[in-house]
Parts: structure tokens; sequence; C-alpha cells
């Protein structure tokens, strides 16, 4: 069920002060803010395009075309997530930029901030959680508000049908629904599917599968909308130029085509070009030629990703949601990642999983550190710190992948990072220490091994079907990559390729890592619920069974000191051993398509969560008086033109708020009308 496999925003040392909650008395800074506002659970950081300004003007206009196409497909991830959300957008927004409103009573601040986590999740339920967003301010303080905005749309929206979905919490609860036993379709409320069980989605697209060719399966279902039409047959509605979404497939083709013009080499142009055909066809044959042409194309230091690409939001892991990045390489940084891909087949070799899951033959994996430049649709404002692609199983397989470390967000993470996680749930100062002097470095190696080689690595049996893990394939697929992270981060051959300082750096990995999947990323979870997300699933099943299978020989405890719980490796070989074990198994239910042994793993360890230890630890961070997610007010791109029209610089600001921001992204990205049917 892959579909694309994404280091989140929070890594394994996030909730422990190295790219997570955000200290203000402790921050380290060059001058350039990275901090900006806070409100609800949210901070907001600015990232550093370092090495723009030293780019050819070919290279920085082709980066202003290309983010133009990124920030142009932002209503469509709005109306995925929610088929109400573009209304309730535009009401927020025309309340919130109205005179005749009181901007200072108590429901507007709470409105204000009700429309700040909107815009933060493209939506109105929780970007990580899933849960829908309890409003601050009162239904009838909205309804009088409403009535005094002079909207143009205004007769287009039923107020009625709108405030129900607002306030009314057993109305579209939950964006994204992953309880076992339940229709995860009809308690979803994400739009993708319309009229439609989970049971006909499946059935539908197992026969469409089932005409397909099996050696190289296209990704049925992953660029349209599946609902029925007036005759109650099940179809799907695409997503391309003149269908669903057109007006901003068209405006995101026309980007395109200019940013065309300054492509790096020819093969780049033919990437655009087979991306802007399978825009205007929604053809998934073609959309597998332009990720083989897209994986081949290494040469150019700057490089995109704009399309329907990220699984997660929904259930069935089918349809992709809508996401953009433009980035150009860090050359010195990529040393490392590219020191990492070339040695693959040694990592591949020497796994501890089953030789008949490995690659004979390791093919195509690139890997660099890259600047964002700019982020867009799934990727903004919480964005991933690393990214591998493509998607399709059987492309990684022939023609291999692309993998990318973010580095200036992972910069802008580490400077914004503050020592009060660290402090408050580290169990010793020792421990503390060793994570102050090797935090960093194991950090970005796990990624990179996790990104780079990770996902790279393993293989599907003959016959076995990519989706064949349903609900439970992402997590799977994550808890692969991380695994394969934490096995070699410890490895002698990292210190012998010179990628990590001595034999016990790895153990600054390890620790964070346990104490995060078994205690701080509950932080993220409102009491008395599950783990809903998948990598926090897949965070929580590795730590749990590792934790459980070494307890006989208390590898790992949970140990009180002054009234607290600590998380305590006494031994971090045998540690190791466990992730090894544990990744042969993930490997093994991913190769066979075993979904019964997915589910068991999952539900066993990686969804439930002891009630007295998550009480403890909320009431332990809500005195630290941190913002436990993260996101990203993006740079401004303005390009300076000649008299006869042509573009002689562009040039780039950091200054603009975040409602600002979003206000303009608003107006002038806006593309889809508020119902899209």
């Amino acid at each position: 069920m892959k579909r694309i496999a994404f280091t989140m925003v929070v890594s394994a040392m996030a909730l422990v002060g190295c790219k997570g909650p955000v200290d203000s008395n402790d921050q380290q800074t060059d001058g350039f803010e990275y901090s900006n506002e806070r409100f609800a659970d949210l901070q907001m950081l600015r990232y550093k395009v370092e090495g723009f300004e030293n780019l050819t003007l070919k290279q920085k206009t082709f980066i202003y075309y290309l983010s133009e196409a990124a920030l142009y497909g932002r209503d469509i991830l709005y109306d995925q997530n929610g088929r109400y959300n573009l209304r309730i957008r535009y009401i927020l927004e025309s309340i919130y930029t109205n005179d005749a409103v009181d901007h200072e009573s108590e429901d507007f601040k709470a409105m204000e901030i009700y429309l700040k986590r909107v815009w933060f999740s493209n939506g109105i339920h929780h970007h990580y959680g899933c849960e829908k967003f309890v409003p601050g301010f009162s239904e009838e303080w909205l309804r009088d508000a409403w009535a005094k905005v002079d909207a143009k749309e205004k007769v287009s929206i039923d107020i009625d049908e709108i405030c129900p979905v607002i306030f009314n919490p057993d109305i579209m609860a939950k964006r994204v629904n992953l309880a076992e036993g339940e229709d995860l379709i009809a308690t979803s409320a994400c739009n993708y599917y319309q009229g439609v069980t989970q049971k006909e989605a499946e059935d539908f697209y197992l026969a469409e599968k089932a005409k397909g060719d099996p050696e190289h399966p296209v990704m049925f279902g992953m660029n349209s909308r599946l609902v029925k039409d007036s005759d109650g047959n099940i179809v799907e509605k695409r997503w391309v130029s003149d269908g669903l979404y057109g007006q901003a497939i068209t405006k995101i083709v026309e980007y395109l085509l200019k940013a065309r013009d300054y492509a790096e080499d020819e093969l780049q142009k033919s990437v655009i070009d087979k991306l802007v055909e399978y825009y205007r066809t929604g053809n998934l044959h073609t959309f597998d030629e332009y990720s083989i042409l897209w994986v081949e194309n290494t040469k150019p230091l700057v490089d995109f990703t704009n399309g329907f690409i990220e699984c997660y939001g929904d259930p069935l892991g089918l349809k992709c949601s809508w996401e953009a990045i433009v980035n150009f390489k860090d050359v010195e940084a990529t040393k490392r990642t590219e020191t990492l891909s070339k040695n693959a087949q040694w990592f591949e070799d020497n796994s501890p999983v089953d030789s008949r899951f490995k690659k004979e033959n390791v093919k195509g994996i690139s890997a660099k550190v890259i600047n964002a430049a700019i982020l867009g649709g799934d990727l903004f404002p919480s964005t991933a710190i690393g990214i591998n692609l493509p998607n399709s199983d059987w492309v990684r397989k022939e023609h291999g992948s692309k993998s990318v470390t973010i580095g200036n967000l992972t910069d802008a993470y580490n400077k914004a990072a503050g020592s009060g996680m660290r402090n408050e749930f580290c169990y010793s100062q020792e421990d503390i220490n060793m994570l102050n002097k090797y935090a960093d470095i194991t950090d970005d190696l796990h990624t990179d091994l996790h990104e780079c080689l990770g996902h790279g690595s393993g293989k599907l049996l003959p016959g076995v079907d990519g989706d064949s893990l349903k609900a439970y394939g992402s997590t799977i697929e994550e808890a692969r990559a991380d695994l394969f992270g934490l096995y070699y981060v410890a490895d002698p051959k990292l210190v012998e390729l010179g990628l990590i300082p001595d034999a016990d750096a790895y153990k600054a990995q390890y620790y964070s890592y346990m104490m995060n999947g078994l205690m701080t990323q509950l932080v993220r979870i409102n009491l008395g619920n599950n783990i809903e997300e998948a990598h926090m699933r897949n965070r929580a099943l590795i730590a749990h069974w590792c934790y459980e299978k070494g307890k006989a020989d208390k590898v790992v405890e949970l140990v009180k000191k002054d009234g607290k719980t600590f998380v305590k490796i006494n031994d971090y070989e045998k540690l190791r051993q466990l992730f090894g074990k544990l990744l042969a198994e993930i490997q093994r239910v991913k190769s066979e398509g075993d979904f019964l042994g997915a589910q068991k793993l999952v539900e066993t360890y990686g969804v439930k969560i002891d009630s007295a230890l998550h009480k403890e630890v909320l009431e332990r961070y809500n005195k630290l008086n941190l913002a436990p997610y993260k996101g990203f007010i993006n740079p401004v791109y303005t390009p300076v033109f000649d008299k006869d029209g042509k573009i002689t610089d562009v040039k780039i600001d950091y200054t603009e708020t975040y409602a600002d921001q979003m206000l303009r992204y608003s107006h002038a990205y806006r593309t889809l009308p508020l119902i899209n049917e």
C-alpha cells in the first residue's frame, strides 16, 4: 500500500529538542528569525534558502515559475481534505477581513485562532491527529458575523449547511479514520469517495487490478474521486485539466510550461512534458513514464515534485493528495548521501532480513541533500524533512528511486530548538550530554538511511500486490524504513565510511527514538484517544515491540525517578539485535503481503496507549509551555522585469507574516469554485 515514504515534520529526535518544540529562551540563531508566531499547538518557523542569491538568473527564473506552479494547486488539497473546506475558509476569511465585525471581541479572537489552524491543516481537521477542530466561538456569533459580510459569493453558501459541519462534533469527526472493524470510508471526512462503502471501493479496485499488467501495475485510483453516478454505477472522476480540479490543474500546467524554457537540460524538459501530458490525460501509464524520466534526471541542480503523491489522507491508501516542492542541491552536504547510495548494495546484502526478500541488484538509488525553495499543497505549512520517490514498487525495482534530505528545513528546526524537552524527559545527565553531542548528526544520518536506502531496500515476492496490506501498509512501510535506519546507524561500516564520528554515537539515536516511541510522541494525542497517524503508529510499534521482547533481559526499562517515568536503556547492543529481528519480520510481512501479520503487529503494538503514562506525559509537557507541532512560512519570490518584459532578477524576501501570506494565497492562487461536485 506504500505510496510515498516520508519522515514527517517530527522525526525521532523532534520531541527531545533537536527538531521539535521551541523553547523561546534557548534558541540558536545566526541573525535570521527562524521562530515566528505561535498559536494553539502550533509554532510557525521560517526557513532560509541558503545559496539562492548565488544561483544563475536561469536557475532563479526556473525556481520562480516552478514555485508558481507549486502554489496554484493549493485549493485542490483543501477540497481533498473535506468537501466543505473551501466554503469554510471563504466564510472565515471574509469575516476576518471585514471591518464591520468587532475584531476585539473574544469570539473574533477565538475565530482568528481557528482560522489559522484551518490554514495550517488545509481544512477543519488536525493535520496530524485528523480530529476535527473544536471552535472557541459560538454558532450564534458566526451567523451574526457572516450576516455582516458583503461577500460576492455569499449566494453559493448555505450557512445552515455549514454550521453543523463546524459545530456538531459528531459530523465529519475525523478526516481519516483507521479504527479496526469500522467502515473506514464512511467514518472518514476526506473527500476521496462519495456514496460508496469501503467494501465497494475495495471490490472496485480489485476488479481494476485484475485487468492490468501484474508485472507493471499502475497505481489504480491515485488521481480520482470514486463516486456513484445517477444510475448507481461506481465510477471515477479523474483529476485532470478538463475534469475535476481542472481549473487548478490548468494553471499548474501553464506555469510548468513557462518553467520548461529554463530547464537545465533536455531530459528535464522531457520530465515536464510528460508531467503535463499526464495532467491533461490522467493516464496512469503516462504517470509511470513520467516517474521513470524523473528518476533518471539526476544531473540538474534544481529539481521539483508536483502532483498527486501523498497517500496518507486516504484511509485505504489509494488516493493521493496534491503536493509540491521546489528545491536545489546542497552540493557539499550531498556528499554524505552520495556515500550511502554508492554503498547501497553492501547495505542490502548485509541486511538481517531473509535472503528471499533482498534485491540481488539494487538499481538507480540516487540521494542528495537539498534546500527547499518553496513548499506547496500537502507539504505546506507542515512538511517533511525527507522524501523518497517514486511510489510504484515496480518502477523502484527496475529503474531506482530518488531520495532527498531537506537540509535547510532540518537546519531551521535545529536553530529554533530548545532544551526543554530534553531536560525534562531524559533519564540522566549522561543521556542529555550524549544527545547534546551526537543528536544532530545521528538524526540526520537516520533520516538519510530511512529515505535513501530503507525505502529502496527489499522486494515483494512474485505475485504480491503492493496494496495487499491495505490500511496497515503505510505504517508497515514507515516502520520498515525506520528499522533499516536504526539497524545500520549502529553499524561499524558508517564509521569506516566517515559518516559517523565514533562507535558510540548511534546510542543518541537509539535513546531518542525509544523515548519518543514509548513516551514523548504522546504529547501530540488527546487524552483518551488511540494512535491514528501512520508515522506515530510506526514509532510506537517499533518501540513497544522492542520493549516487550527485551523485557526478560531488561534491554529497555520504564523506570521511576522522583515520581516521574523515564526510559532507561541498559543494553544498546541487544537493542540493535531487536531492531534487526523486527526489521526481518516487517520485511517478511511486506514481501509476502501478509495482511493478518501486519494487522497483528500494528494493532498489538502501535495503536493503544497506557492512559496513566499518557496523563503523566501530558502534565509534564504542559508545564514546559511548548508547541508540539511546527510549520513554515514560505519566502516570497518577486521577479524583476526590464522594459521588454524579460526577467532580469528574482528577489527573495522573508518578512511576510503568516496571516498575510495565507490571505494572499487565498486571493492570488484561488483556482477552484467553492463547491466541487
